[in-house]
């Protein structure tokens, strides 16, 4: 398993959030996170992909539900 660690940002504010990414690597974890951003990038707040970690699992961001937000 992989995090991704994004940075939000809304107007001078910004903070950091981690999700787990679904991921068979390493290039797969980076590609989804980096999916996942574009399509969350509908409002205020501004999402950036900060890194990816290898860790074990609580939070997961699925192929799924990556292709939902992009079809959103």
């Amino acid at each position: 398993m992989y995090m991704a660690e994004f940075k939000l940002r809304y107007g001078e504010l910004k903070w950091y959030v981690r999700r787990i990414v679904e991921a068979d690597s390493f290039e797969k974890a980076k590609e989804l996170a980096e999916r996942y951003v574009r399509a969350i990038n509908k409002g205020e707040v501004i999402w950036e992909l900060n890194d990816i970690y290898e860790v074990e699992k609580p939070l997961t961001i699925t192929e799924e539900m990556v292709e939902k937000l992009e079809k959103a």
